[in-house]
């Protein structure tokens, strides 16, 4: 097992990888580079997002095409069309995972979006 203590925000990880399976907490738009929260509009939220879910991916030896199942938690459902433009760039293949997307009132930091995850190093 393998737990990343560097990007953690709170009282648990950012991702835990056991075995062959990656578990990848709930992401806002944070920048990991400026510490920035990016808050401009729905589409700069979910890409960023986005890119913080491949940098993790990619640091331990995955990309999208390993996932198998994400959830999406997001303050308004008429932004989901043009989150899953952003969202769908991002899948190579239309090779999509199974999804959930679930409206709720508030995130942290007053987020519109928040994306968690779950890879398998082995996805066919």
């Amino acid at each position: 097992m393998l737990i990343n203590k560097n990007l953690v925000f709170g009282p648990y990880q950012t991702y835990i990888l056991i075995n062959n399976f990656l578990f990848v907490s709930g992401q806002i738009a944070i920048n990991i580079d400026t510490n920035q929260f990016i808050f401009d509009n729905i589409e700069k939220e979910t890409d960023q997002i986005m890119k913080n879910l491949e940098m993790i991916l990619s640091n331990v030896n995955m990309n999208f095409n390993n996932v198998v199942k994400t959830s999406l938690f997001i303050k308004n459902m008429n932004n989901l069309p043009k989150i899953n433009v952003i969202y769908s760039k991002y899948f190579i293949n239309y090779n999509y995972p199974a999804r959930e997307t679930i409206e709720v009132s508030q995130l942290p930091k007053n987020a519109n979006i928040e994306i968690s995850l779950i890879a398998c190093k082995y996805k066919k």
